[in-house]
Formats: structure tokens, sequence, C-alpha cells
């Protein structure tokens, strides 16, 4: 399911009036605008999404950059993620590749690296001090965060819903996707399965579907569980803009009735953010709008 894109990162973020990408040029990271214009010079050693205003960068170690380039919070984490509901997980101690192991493919996260995870609030200070093998990001008031198994924890790391499942991701629409025995199903915030545990992998809800898959292929579930759109997919992500990235040979994008709008052209694709998906052709990453057209033509 890893493919380089996800590793890569991608998309975007609206922050007052600027809309920033992240791009890599000559093995540096930096990002442009809209228009594939340079707004941050590429001088990092890997950059991802902004969120919230700021965004994840590596200067040898993580720390964070406001839209115009400046160090926002010093470079003193493991790993660092994007800000959610005001808090980021970050990784202190353990060294190794990145934390969060989502098995979307579509996610920046994947696996290990020892340490322990806590939150930061958007100044820097721990909020929720490290404690945790691993966790994701706070949506609906709840991050996933695991200690042995996964569970959920509120804005003050009291746990919610406790420890029990072998993988959590975070909630979206009032579910949650989680592992259970081997299958993921969807919990809502008290824990209750809505869902139960039936698929081979899931993703999140997003206007009422989910990538889910049965077997060898990939479909979307309403919140009732049941395929909207059959299995056929090699692959899928989530939905986004009305748009999802789904993999026929090549990565194309499908709208809310499974028809593809963008033809499947491309090695890897990503979700719609801000109006552009990053997409990789011919070995290159670049960005396309709602059209499939290239807005930022493909890069090394």
């Amino acid at each position: 399911m890893l493919f380089t894109l996800a590793m890569l990162g991608a998309t975007s973020v609206s922050t007052a009036a600027t809309i920033l990408y992240p791009v890599v040029v000559g093995g540096r990271w930096g990002y442009v605008n809209k228009s594939g214009e340079t707004v941050i010079n590429p001088q990092f050693d890997r950059a991802e999404i902004f969120a919230e205003g700021l965004a994840p960068v590596k200067m040898g170690r993580w720390g964070y950059v406001d839209p115009a380039g400046k160090i926002a919070i010093n470079p003193q984490f493991d790993r660092a993620d994007g800000f959610s509901e005001g808090l980021a997980a970050v990784r202190m101690g353990g060294g190794g590749p990145a934390p969060f192991d989502d098995p979307r493919p579509w996610s920046p996260w994947h696996g290990g690296g020892g340490g322990r995870y806590g939150y930061i609030n958007t100044d820097g200070k721990l909020i929720i001090n490290p404690q945790f093998d691993d966790a994701g990001a706070f949506s609906d008031g709840l991050a996933p965060v695991k200690m042995g198994k996964w569970g959920f924890v509120d804005k003050t790391g009291k746990i919610i819903i406790n420890p029990q499942f072998d993988r959590a991701l975070s909630f979206s629409e009032g579910l949650a996707a989680v592992r259970d025995g081997g299958k993921w199903g969807f919990v809502d915030k008290s824990g209750k399965l809505i869902i139960n545990p039936q698929f081979d992998e899931a993703g999140d809800f997003v206007k009422g579907l989910a990538p889910a898959k049965q077997g060898k292929h990939w479909g979307y579930i309403s919140p009732d569980g049941k395929f909207v759109i059959n299995p056929q997919f090699d692959e899928a992500g989530d939905f986004a803009e009305g748009l999802a990235p789904v993999k026929q040979g090549h990565w194309g994008f499908v709208d809310a009735t499974g028809k593809m709008v963008i033809k499947a052209q491309f090695d890897e694709a990503m979700p719609f953010a801000s109006g552009l998906a990053r997409v990789k052709a011919g070995g290159k990453f670049g960005y396309i709008d709602a059209t499939g057209k290239f807005i930022y033509n493909p890069t090394k």
C-alpha cells in the first residue's frame, strides 16, 4: 500500500490569503503558490503540508515554519505531525523513520521509529507529555494513540476510549476506523462499534463515503457499512472536494457516483486540497486541477 508519493507528502493549506504547496527541487524542499511561483525557497530536508498556519519541516530535526518561511517552532523533534484542532503530535527520542503507522496509501505517516509521542500547541509548548508508543491527529476533540493497543484521548491526555484496538485512525464525521482481529470496522465517540469489523482495510468518511477494501479490491461504503461504490479498484483514497484518487492499473479520480472523471493515467495520486492534487507522472511529481490539467509541471 505504501508508495513514494505518500512518503513525500503533498496537498496544500489555506492561511488567510495564502495557499502553499510543498515541492522538491534538486533534492531540497520548499513551497509554491497555486500559480507555481516559489514562495518559500527550497531549503529543507523535507517539508510537509501546512495546517492551521504552520508546516512541519526537517532541518536535521523537525520544527515548523510559517507561510513566510520563518521558523515558528525551532527544530527539536525526531518527527512532527501537522496541526489539527490546535495540537500536533510530535515524537521525542528514538530517531528513525516516520512514526505514524497509517495503512492508508495517501498518508505520509508510516511506522515505528521508537521514542514517545506527545502533543504540542502552536507555540511549541508540550500540552500532553510524550508517553505514547504512537499517535495520530485530533478530530472531534479526540486523537488515536497507542499504549500497547490503540485507544483515544482528549486534549488533556485523558483516555476516553480504552486501548483495545490493533490500529485506529482519527475520527471523521463522527466515526473512526479501527482494526480488531485483523479486520477494520468503525466506532463512534463512545467507543461503540457502529460498523462491525469486516473490511481488510478502511479510510475516513467524507460526505458519507469511506474507502474500504474487501478481498482484493477497494470500493466506498456509507455509514451503515454497505458498499455504495462497489469494490473494483486496486487501491483507493479518501474523497476530498468531490473527488477521490483510485487505482485501476494507473491512478485517476472518481466522483461520488464512482464515475472516473479524471482518467487513470498517473503513477501515483493523492486527494485534492485547495483545488489541486499532487500526482506522479513519468517518475516526477506535479499538481493537477479538477479537470486533470497540470498546474505545476512534474519535477523530481
